[in-house]
């Protein structure tokens, strides 16, 4: 992104809503969240590794302290930055949560971390919100790659 361009106001989160930086959820509570989103889920106990090895991770909770968004960033700190599980809760106020958890994601990546390339792993509802911040899908055709590990009892 151009440092000179245009950017979008940041936008606010609706009552009832807090962001969080400082509020690690547990790895059932992330699942249920991946789930109601039509997201694959991982192994509970897979996520406490995952997240020990996050640059960091951020939340979206509500009143009752349930989670409603959720994002968390790897890196090496020096050419890339990845983001990972990017979901909010769907509903009337999913665009809403994934814009802001976009644009503070991307806000914090382009501070701490200017120049690194930054990639995403986001579902099609975060599309709008990605492009509104700047974010280029696939510049240049270049596209990332995942892999995806299958256990032995899943057909191939």
């Amino acid at each position: 992104m151009l440092p000179f361009r245009k950017q979008p106001a940041a936008p606010s989160l609706k009552e009832g809503y807090s962001l969080r930086l400082d509020h690690v959820p547990d790895g059932a509570a992330i699942n249920a969240l991946l789930q109601a989103c039509g997201d694959t889920i991982h192994p509970a106990e897979r996520w406490p590794l995952a997240l020990s090895r996050s640059f960091w991770v951020m939340t979206i909770v509500d009143n009752n302290n349930g989670l409603a968004g959720f994002v968390r960033a790897t890196t090496d700190q020096a050419l890339n930055a990845n983001l990972w599980n990017l979901a909010a809760l769907p509903g009337p106020d999913q665009v809403d949560l994934l814009e802001v958890l976009v644009h503070r994601s991307l806000a914090i990546l382009r501070r701490d971390l200017p120049g690194c390339s930054i990639s995403i792993s986001a579902p099609p509802q975060a599309l709008a919100a990605l492009k509104t911040h700047g974010y280029i899908l696939d510049p240049g055709g270049i596209r990332t790659m995942g892999l995806r590990l299958r256990t032995p009892a899943e057909p191939a």
